[in-house]
């Protein structure tokens, strides 16, 4: 299987975000941060665990 890779936001995007619902973005920059600090998970499985929570 290839490894998976999701397209990176542009800074335009991420602004618009943070404007449109500020509380959610900032738990979920506070999200992304904890998934990908080094641990026990590979980071394929972080990939997997970011996608699976912007479903």
């Amino acid at each position: 299987m290839s490894e998976m890779h999701l397209p990176n936001p542009t800074k335009d995007l991420v602004e618009r975000r943070h404007a449109l619902a500020p509380k959610t973005e900032n738990a979920f920059r506070a999200f992304s941060k904890a998934v990908f600090t080094e641990g026990a998970l590979d980071a394929r499985s972080k990939q997997l665990i970011a996608v699976a929570s912007r479903t």
